[in-house]
């Protein structure tokens, strides 16, 4: 679910966090969704006066979940709770350390399999190479391992969240892919 509010100006702006002060318009994380709000008057409904709502709103929410998800992502990183590589996100699943692996969308399915090992884990694939790559201060990255805890359920929930919105499979499922 996505939270939408209006603001002063009667511009109806996504609330991605949920914290954005007004009456919340909760809407499906789903293209059709949006646009079925957009197209027939369902958000000017919602907030019982006109709105305007911009014409490229799907884009928009999604560019501002995917924003967020690499900011939780970089925040696991600086906080010690996410690593990058195929070696290292290895040690972190092998010592159990690995809550949740984040490969990117255009990675190797095969590969992803042989990091796992079988394990029952998630894999989320939100991102592509470069984006990932840009958290971790890289050209592109492929596989992240996260630790376990309050980061590691965020990315979750942003992932699928991201994966609805893009009409797609952001998440790739929990025991080798």
């Amino acid at each position: 679910m996505i939270r939408f509010v209006v603001g002063p100006d009667g511009r109806v702006v996504p609330d991605l966090a949920s914290r954005l002060p007004g009456r919340g318009i909760w809407l499906s994380a789903r293209p059709d969704v949006l646009e079925t709000g957009r197209a027939r008057g369902v958000l000017a409904k919602a907030a019982r006066r006109p709105v305007t709502v911009p014409p490229d709103l799907p884009a928009v929410v999604q560019a501002g979940i995917a924003r967020r998800f690499g900011d939780t992502l970089g925040l696991a990183r600086r906080a010690g709770q996410a690593v990058c590589g195929y070696t290292r996100a290895r040690e972190w699943l092998a010592s159990g350390r690995a809550a949740l692996v984040v490969q990117a969308s255009d990675g190797s399915v095969e590969e992803c399999r042989r990091l796992i090992g079988g394990r029952a884990v998630p894999v989320l694939a939100p991102l592509d190479a470069a984006s990932l790559g840009a958290v971790f201060g890289r050209e592109h990255v492929v596989h992240v391992a996260v630790a376990s805890g309050r980061l590691a359920e965020a990315l979750e929930i942003e992932a699928g969240r991201l994966a609805g919105v893009a009409g797609t499979d952001g998440l790739r499922g929990r025991t080798g892919i």
